[in-house]
């Protein structure tokens, strides 16, 4: 395990593939850690020097007290690659990790060679629904939300016939610090992206599971279109994390994307 301390939060990150492959770099959802991306990075550690690691507030990253905000996460991420000498890469990242990809894009575009949005938007929920979710977890944890979350996650089919991985995404969950996830919420709340992304410039794909309840398709599909140029693709048999529920899927378009960007 590798450990950095960025502005002042200890940050966990995990680094697969040779040091000369092109850097590709992933970026969790709320209330998950790396481990999402797994499946992808073993699809992908072959071709690209992959970056997964756990943002401020889960897994095994510090949890500081307090509401985040988007810049927090962006900033991390920037220190991140400062830690890790990483000047040029390919940035994908899942529901807020596709936010903070978006903020990273709109504040260093010279720096990334392609962008990979999913499961995500400008501008997720409202401020009622994010004081709620903030008021439930704070006063009797993350047990409180965990059965609607895990049905926003995955299709009921998923639900049904992998009871056990259900299970253990689940215990990522419930295990997750309070303070690192309504911290979050909060970075949510406050995140909205719509008025900027028209600036994103950088070749990017969007693409959301057909069954997302999260971010559902017409959502993702309108932060697509208000990117120049975007490429957009829905997977089919999927909710909102398509690197658990559909990572042959996912990799795939990624690849293909990857492949027509020139980025190897």
């Amino acid at each position: 395990m590798a450990f950095a301390r960025i502005n002042d939060v200890v940050l966990h990150y995990r680094v697969e593939g040779s040091e000369s492959a092109p850097a590709l770099v992933l970026v969790n959802s709320l209330g998950t850690d790396a481990r999402i991306w797994d499946a992808v990075v073993t699809l992908l550690a072959g071709r690209y020097r992959i970056i997964s690691y756990d943002k401020r507030g889960h897994g095994l990253s510090d949890a500081p007290d307090g509401d985040y905000r988007l810049d927090d996460h962006v900033d991390d991420l920037a220190g991140l690659l400062r830690h890790l000498e990483i000047e040029r890469l390919a940035l994908a990242g899942v529901s807020v990790g596709g936010m903070i990809a978006q903020g990273f894009a709109l504040r260093h575009p010279d720096r990334l060679a392609a962008l990979v949005l999913c499961d995500t938007a400008a501008k997720v929920g409202d401020a009622t629904m994010w004081n709620e979710r903030i008021a439930a977890v704070r006063e009797r944890g993350l047990e409180a939300i965990a059965e609607p979350v895990m049905a926003r996650w995955f299709t009921e089919r998923f639900r049904q016939e992998q009871a056990d991985e259900l299970a253990g995404w689940r215990n990522m969950l419930v295990r997750m610090p309070v303070d690192g996830y309504a911290g979050t919420c909060a970075a949510l709340r406050d995140a909205d992206l719509r008025d900027a992304i028209a600036a994103i410039a950088v070749p990017t794909l969007v693409v959301v599971g057909e069954q997302d309840l999260s971010t559902p398709v017409e959502l993702v599909r309108q932060t697509a279109q208000a990117i120049g140029g975007a490429q957009f693709a829905t997977i089919a048999d999927c909710g909102h994390i398509p690197s658990i529920e559909q990572p042959l899927a996912l990799t795939a378009l990624m690849t293909r994307f990857l492949n027509e960007v020139g980025y190897d």
